[in-house]
């Protein structure tokens, strides 16, 4: 059989076996298509929110979260006194995060540009950041400040005059110091003690309170992303976020204790995460399994962990490193590592990847934190055709384009002939009325220097 029981928690497949291509394919299907349910719950919160702004925001607040509120957006004061009470130490290294996320991102920033052609053509286009955008922070059971930082660093580096953040608030009616100090040196402008589908809605549409936004960006529950799917066009998202994954290819060099530790530390954060181990060594793979057992007894989230490992984890045995690597990107995962001797050439064979960690040194805990490439990253198989979030998903671009008289005359034919070729003669005649007039000016100044001629 392709896909065997083994002795440790990851079911193993072979990939030299019979029937492989199915088991693979199997494994590869991770994206949840059960969003029925959510997506119907989803469309009546979405729907009160339009039609009742933040009274219906503020009955979801209390139904879900717990939280009597008769004001959302988090006040000077009280954001102030949330950074106050961190840690020193806590502040600097949030600090330290946002400060490495904001250089890398600041690399490479696209600009307007136009250009000139020869018969009065004149064109380009103007790169501009979006006027508001808006920021999801899941809360409830746990505080995430780097996705905060994450998500509104990139916004603050292009400039985007308004960066509005969401986050449900505790059942007092806070917010946790983490996630305000993240949002202080991330760049964000206005916090509002919101979540769920509501806060989606309350984003997309505009309330009493709330700021309608061009731009939803952020992770969040099955609820969340089923609002963002159904508002999409009223307001622009980011792609859809599906559970966490990774995939490990790993060769002789490899240390066993490090690969177990990399998986961990996805399958720890939801039990639909995804932990694959590609390997050309056995030996590897039968050690990395006996430290999985290992690692969990001592592991504060080991129920969370041990039931992703086992629902979507897998050991794939291949015949060689080079067989590894294509497997790595027919999976397209969202966290690649290369724990293998000489990554940087493997590297250079990677197309279907969100980030790849190159070498024993670099977990992915680097990237989830403070390396500076972005951790809000395609899933699902995703990374086939999208990328990470960057710069480009707060930019829009404007194209423009004019033609002088001389210019029109050059191409007119063949824009004519082009529009009659699709059958839109409309088309057509909109520039046959400019040449006529052409045409005409031409041969008046034609018959005019003739006259002086004859003067």
């Amino acid at each position: 059989m392709t896909a065997r029981a083994s002795k440790g928690i990851l079911k193993t497949i072979d990939a030299s076996a019979a029937g492989f291509d199915k088991a693979f394919e199997k494994l590869c299907r991770r994206r949840d298509d059960s969003g029925d349910e959510a997506e119907k719950a989803a469309r009546k919160i979405v729907e009160k929110v339009r039609d009742e702004g933040d009274a219906a925001v503020a009955a979801f607040t209390k139904k879900f979260d717990k939280a009597s509120l008769e004001v959302f957006e988090v006040d000077r004061d009280e954001w102030e006194a949330g950074c106050e009470a961190m840690d020193p130490a806590d502040r600097a290294a949030l600090g330290k995060a946002a400060m490495r996320v904001r250089e890398f991102h600041r690399k490479r920033i696209p600009s307007s540009w136009e250009m000139r052609e020869e018969g009065g053509a004149y064109m380009g286009q103007r790169v501009r950041p979006l006027h508001r955008v808006g920021v999801y922070v899941p809360g409830g059971k746990a505080a995430y400040p780097s996705t905060v930082i994450m998500n509104a660093v990139p916004a603050s580096v292009v400039e985007v005059p308004e960066i509005v953040m969401v986050t449900p608030p505790n059942p007092d009616g806070t917010i946790s110091p983490p996630v305000l100090m993240a949002a202080r040196v991330a760049g964000v402008h206005r916090i509002f003690k919101m979540g769920g589908a509501q806060a989606v809605a309350a984003l997309s549409y505009g309330t009493e309170s709330v700021p309608r936004v061009d731009k939803i960006v952020g992770p969040g529950n099955a609820y969340v992303q089923a609002a963002k799917r159904l508002l999409f066009g009223e307001v622009d998202i980011d792609s859809e976020a599906g559970a966490t994954e990774v995939l490990v290819v790993a060769d002789r060099t490899a240390t066993p204790a490090w690969l177990a530790a990399d998986l961990i530390s996805q399958a720890e954060h939801e039990e639909g995460a995804a932990a694959i181990l590609v390997t050309h060594v056995k030996s590897i793979a039968t050690r990395v399994q006996d430290q999985i057992e290992k690692q969990l007894k001592t592991l504060d989230r080991a129920k969370i962990a041990k039931a992703a490992l086992q629902a979507n984890g897998a050991v794939i045995l291949t015949k060689n490193l080079d067989q590894s690597i294509d497997v790595a990107n027919a999976y397209a995962p969202e966290h690649m590592v290369l724990a293998i001797d000489g990554p940087d050439a493997a590297l250079k064979r990677i197309d279907n990847a969100g980030t790849v960690f190159l070498g024993h040194y670099s977990p992915v805990a680097v990237g989830d934190y403070l390396a500076g490439p972005n951790h809000v990253l395609p899933t699902g198989g995703t990374a086939r055709f999208f990328s990470p979030l960057g710069i480009e998903d707060f930019l829009k671009r404007t194209a423009f384009v004019r033609f002088e008289p001389p210019k029109l005359r050059e191409l007119g034919a063949d824009l004519i002939r082009l529009a009659e070729l699709e059958g839109f003669t409309g088309h057509g005649a909109s520039v046959e009325l400019r040449l006529q007039k052409i045409r005409k000016a031409r041969r008046e100044r034609e018959a005019a220097r003739e006259a002086e001629i004859e003067i």
